[in-house]
């Protein structure tokens, strides 16, 4: 499929963007299983630091959040904890957060989630102009001003990069 075949979908994501009067631009890319951020940065020609993954992790308790984390780097979930005053942090399996957001993973978007769950940002998005993360389907991203999430979403900044 070329570039000028893909189109941008109407999504659970951007009907909450439009919603919230958040500007963004379509980005869609011919997605590659288990590509990741990686793929999606080639495709896009974007710094994968650019690319912000949505992760929908659960605590001990088996409640779920959301991590919004810069593309080329992990997650300590031992900080993340920590922080956020928990005893652990782990990535949910796939089909739990399927259940959680209403997204596939692959196209998880932090925006229009089926079940409202805490957001943590990891604090040095803020610092880049412009941010590309998931629209709400596999091979499309948005590209936003970051500061936006903080209006809609209210996350709670952290430090858990690694």
């Amino acid at each position: 499929m070329s570039r000028t075949e893909l189109h941008a979908p109407e999504t659970p994501a951007t009907r909450f963007l439009r919603q919230h009067g958040i500007a963004y631009s379509n980005h869609p890319y011919v997605y590659e299983e288990h590509g990741g951020t990686a793929v999606s940065a080639r495709e896009l020609n974007v710094s994968e630091h650019a690319v912000i993954k949505t992760l929908i992790m659960e605590d001990e308790s088996a409640a779920p959040l959301i991590v919004l984390m810069h593309g080329d780097r992990k997650v300590s979930t031992k900080e993340l904890a920590r922080q956020t005053g928990r005893k652990r942090i782990e990535p949910c399996r796939p089909e739990v957060a399927n259940r959680h957001t209403g997204f596939l993973v692959g196209g998880t978007s932090p925006f229009g989630t089926r079940k409202k769950m805490p957001v943590f940002l990891e604090r040095t998005i803020l610092e880049i102009p412009l941010i590309y993360i998931n629209g709400g389907r596999r091979g499309y991203l948005v590209g936003i001003h970051p500061h936006d999430i903080l209006r809609v979403l209210q996350p709670t900044l952290v430090d858990a990069a690694l």
